[in-house]
């Protein structure tokens, strides 16, 4: 059975599923391209406070940004960081016991606004705990009251 959608299997040729396939390599190229000229000293900041922190590095993200959060975690652990990721909705029923005054946070959201996120932060910050924010929206909840902030700025998403 394909994992590709009924769409691309049934009504596209090879030749404009190519085409569909480079125009989504394309976006994504000029995504990266975008956020590379974006990243400023705070990246660096950012790369400081996770590189240097004592205890862990804790991902947290809901949805698509989770997903993603777990990824870096999984890459943190493997490549000798200790990480680990912490859904938020399980930090606010009992697992926030996990987090240490000399751990860090690294919190995902793209807007910014996530409720799950922006419940946690105040649970975060009273611990004591750095935040890094990596969201496209600095002036959001999320943005507002890290530490440091990863912009990513408005995106475009490839994919048909």
């Amino acid at each position: 059975m394909s994992s590709l959608p009924v769409a691309w299997s049934t009504t596209l040729t090879p030749l404009e599923q190519l085409r569909e396939a480079r125009s989504v390599l394309r976006d994504e190229a000029d995504a990266l391209h975008a956020l590379s000229r974006r990243l400023d000293a705070e990246f660096c900041v950012a790369l400081q406070t996770l590189a240097e922190t004592k205890g862990c590095v804790i991902v947290t993200g809901v949805g698509k940004a989770g997903l993603i959060g777990q990824k870096i975690a999984a890459t943190l652990s493997s490549t000798g960081s200790r990480s680990y990721f912490l859904h938020p909705v399980e930090a606010m029923h009992g697992d926030l016991g996990c987090v240490h005054a000399d751990d860090v946070v690294l919190a995902l959201s793209n807007s910014g606004e996530t409720e799950e996120i922006t419940r946690l932060i105040p649970m975060i910050k009273n611990l004591k705990v750095p935040i890094v924010a990596l969201t496209a929206t600095d002036t959001s909840t999320l943005g507002s009251q890290a530490d440091v902030i990863i912009r990513l700025g408005k995106i475009h998403e490839a994919g048909p």
